[in-house]
């Protein structure tokens, strides 16, 4: 039955697919956030869903019918003691109905489907782009719910075929770790109950809310106890981590991919590589990514793909025409032989993963200049300050900005030498870039915010 639906923090890419979702559903839908930005603002408005700045209390006005809360919202209040987000406070008062954004895609898209979800530190919006793509290559005509916008089908969610009783209906998620909402700490995967799930990788992040690592992989554990026993696990054989949290149990058939001994290795480069299942080749993988951590994804997505039906060497025909996900080495452009790319990476481990791919596709002789900014709350409590240096091993020349860091950076990246320069605003990261940059460099920017837009910047300047 179709309803009015008014959604807090509607341009977060999780609660902005929701929004997609549930308008391509038939519900009439509204949302607020603080400062409506794009790209989701824009794909929003195209949808025709009225956007409404800030978390104002006259918002009730809209009588919906339900209230769909992003975990950007909180009982915080301000230095002058009044609330931060008197939207909520006004719905609590009222008794209206609210929920959060996990619990209402459970009841009202989840309910009834396959649900393929795909968790882990690292690689998540890839590896589940790439297995909504292997399904929809397949004719499974899934639906899907990605933290990014995969170049193949260009928007972030769609229902894909609705749930049947007389055939199965897909629908693939990325799975995140982070919690719920203020009022469900538990992570928001535990809401999706899915029947193949794929844990990637798995190490410390979200400082903000978990303590230490043995607290993450309490909640990953949370997910493998919802699969149920004819459902499948697919885990990372190289991770430590993922090894305890099967160690605390596991009711359902396990598949591993990437060390020696797992069910589904690879043999060759991570951009032409062999795939091999309980030993013996079953596909052959030739594609335009690279990069080790995308054939791992690769292997996480072909062994989970198996489980719904579609075989090894289908998946890798699919991934040949896979173009991965918007911000993910993109190139954004190239101006007087040097090229810049725009990359999500936002952990030490996303970052020296993202270089040394970038390494392995320009070569030993080719100087790459990282640019990046500690924007993710783990890095702004500065909780991996110290892997840094260790993250750009491989780059040539480094450049952090620190605008917004209770931390020393300069300090942090110190082992680094003359290698590593720090700015306090983008214009001065720009002036230092500008000053460094060569004809044949590769600038690879990195933020998972929009990072003042130093890519058009830079190819502006390196224009003129």
């Amino acid at each position: 039955m179709p309803m009015h639906i008014h959604i807090l923090g509607i341009c977060g890419t999780f609660m902005g697919g929701l929004a997609a979702l549930a308008r391509e559903a038939g519900h009439t839908v509204t949302g607020c956030d603080a400062g409506v930005y794009p790209p989701m603002s824009d794909q929003l408005r195209a949808l025709g869903i009225e956007l409404i700045e800030g978390f104002s209390a006259d918002q009730l006005a809209l009588q919906a019918d339900i209230y769909v809360v992003g975990n950007v919202v909180s009982r915080a209040r301000l230095s002058d003691g009044s609330p931060k987000f008197p939207l909520m406070e006004a719905i609590l008062d009222a008794g209206l109905p609210y929920t959060s954004g996990p619990q209402w895609l459970a009841e009202h898209v989840l309910q009834g489907r396959h649900v393929l979800a795909v968790a882990g530190t690292h690689g998540k919006t890839t590896t589940t782009s790439m297995l909504a793509w292997i399904l929809e290559h397949a004719g499974k005509a899934p639906g899907f719910l990605v933290g990014g916008v995969p170049l193949n089908f260009g928007v972030s969610a769609r229902l894909g075929q609705p749930a049947q009783p007389d055939a199965t209906s897909w629908f693939v998620i990325e799975a995140d770790e982070y919690d719920t909402a203020f009022f469900d700490k538990r992570s928001k995967f535990v809401h999706y109950r899915p029947r193949t799930t794929v844990l990637n990788n798995l190490e410390f992040d979200h400082a903000d809310i978990f303590d230490d690592l043995a607290a993450i992989e309490r909640q990953f554990h949370h997910l493998v106890r919802t699969v149920p026993s004819t459902g499948r696990v697919v885990v990372n054989g190289l991770e430590e981590s993922l090894s305890r949290v099967l160690a605390q149990g596991c009711w359902s058939e396990v598949r591993s991919f990437g060390a020696a001994v797992s069910d589904f290795t690879a043999e060759g480069e991570p951009s032409d590589f062999a795939v091999l299942q309980a030993g013996q080749v079953v596909a052959q993988v030739k594609w335009r990514l690279g990069g080790v951590h995308n054939q791992l994804n690769a292997l996480a997505a072909i062994a989970a793909a198996e489980h719904a039906g579609v075989p090894p060497h289908m998946a890798a025909q699919a991934l040949a025409s896979f173009e991965n996900v918007k911000r993910r080495m993109e190139v954004r452009g190239k101006v007087k032989e040097v090229t810049v790319y725009d990359d999500f990476a936002h952990h030490p481990t996303a970052i020296r993963t993202t270089v040394n791919g970038l390494r392995r596709q320009v070569g030993s002789k080719a100087r790459i200049l990282a640019i990046f900014e500690p924007r993710s709350n783990t890095m702004k409590l500065g909780a991996m300050k110290a892997q840094l240096p260790w993250s750009l091993e491989e780059a040539d020349l480094a450049f952090c900005h620190s605008g917004g860091l209770d931390w020393d950076a300069r300090a942090a990246l110190a082992p680094m030498g003359e290698r590593a320069q720090v700015g306090v605003s983008i214009d001065a990261v720009l002036a230092q870039v500008l000053a460094q940059v060569r004809p044949g460099d590769h600038l690879l920017c990195m933020s998972n915010g929009g990072f003042g837009g130093i890519h058009a910047k830079l190819l502006s300047a390196l224009a003129k």
